[in-house]
C-alpha cells in the first residue's frame, strides 16, 4: 500500500494546500494512488475526498481543485489504468501472431502495477449497478474483456488456437486466471502460499503459461 504520511519541508511541515508547481505531478499520482486503494478497500460509497486528503496530507479543496468532485476522481483513477490496457487490447487486434498467453500477460502486467483495480472493479462495476457500472460498460468494457473474444477467434480462425475453444468462455477464463489472484490475496497468500513479492508474481505468471501452453495433465 502507498505512504500516506504527510510530506514535509525543508521550513518544516508544510500548510495542507497547493504545493509548488514542480511537486503539482508528483502529487496528483500520489493521491491517485491514495485513492485507487481506498476506494478498493472500503469501497466508493464510504470513502470521502476528506479521508482521501487527510491520507495524502492535504487540504481537501486541493483534490478538488486536481480532480472535481469524488465521482470525477474514481473517473480519473479507473480512466489511469484504464485507458493503456484497452489500447495495448487494439494493438493486440492488429497483431498479425497471437498466443493466449501474451492477453493473459498484457493483463497481469498491468494489475501487477496497479494490484488494488481488480478489488475496486469488483467493488464499484461488478457488484453495482450504479453510474460507475454504467460508465465502466460503456467506455471500458466492449474494449477490454469484451474485445477479447473476437481477438482470439481471429486466431483461432487462422489455425493458431485450439479449434475446440469458446471465445467467449475462454475469455472468461483469461479474466479469472489474471484478475482474481488479486482479488484473492487475504486467503491465497496465508492460505495457498502463493507470494505477491516480484518473484511470486513472476512464478504466478509463469504458471499461467504452463496452464496455457500444457493444460494441467502430463
Amino acid at each position: 500500500m502507498n505512504d500516506v504520511k504527510s510530506t514535509s519541508t525543508s521550513r518544516g511541515e508544510r500548510q495542507r494546500g497547493r504545493p509548488a508547481n514542480t511537486e503539482t505531478g508528483e502529487l496528483q499520482s500520489k493521491l491517485l494512488d491514495i485513492a485507487e486503494e481506498l476506494f478498493a478497500e472500503s469501497g466508493y460509497a464510504a470513502t470521502s475526498i476528506r479521508k482521501i486528503a487527510d491520507a495524502a496530507g492535504v487540504n481537501p479543496a486541493l483534490v478538488h481543485y486536481y480532480f472535481g468532485t469524488k465521482r470525477d476522481l474514481l473517473v480519473t483513477v479507473m480512466n489511469r489504468v484504464l485507458e493503456p490496457m484497452a489500447e495495448n487490447v487494439a494493438a493486440l487486434q492488429e497483431a498479425d501472431s497471437l498466443e493466449a498467453f501474451d492477453v493473459a500477460r498484457l493483463m497481469f502486467n498491468m494489475l501487477e502495477r496497479h494490484p488494488a483495480m481488480p478489488r475496486l472493479i469488483v467493488r464499484e462495476v461488478l457488484l453495482s449497478s450504479g453510474e460507475i457500472h454504467a460508465y465502466f460498460a460503456e467506455h471500458f468494457a466492449p474494449r477490454l474483456g469484451g474485445a477479447l473474444p473476437g481477438l482470439l477467434g481471429i486466431q483461432q480462425a487462422k489455425g493458431r488456437l485450439n479449434p475446440d475453444l469458446d471465445p467467449g468462455a475462454a475469455t472468461l477464463m483469461l479474466l479469472s486466471l489474471c484478475v482474481f489472484p488479486f482479488v484473492a490475496r487475504s486467503i491465497a497468500e496465508p492460505f495457498l502460499n502463493v507470494h505477491y513479492d516480484e518473484a511470486g508474481l513472476e512464478n504466478y505468471l509463469a504458471q499461467i503459461k504452463l496452464v496455457l501452453n500444457d493444460g494441467m495433465t502430463p
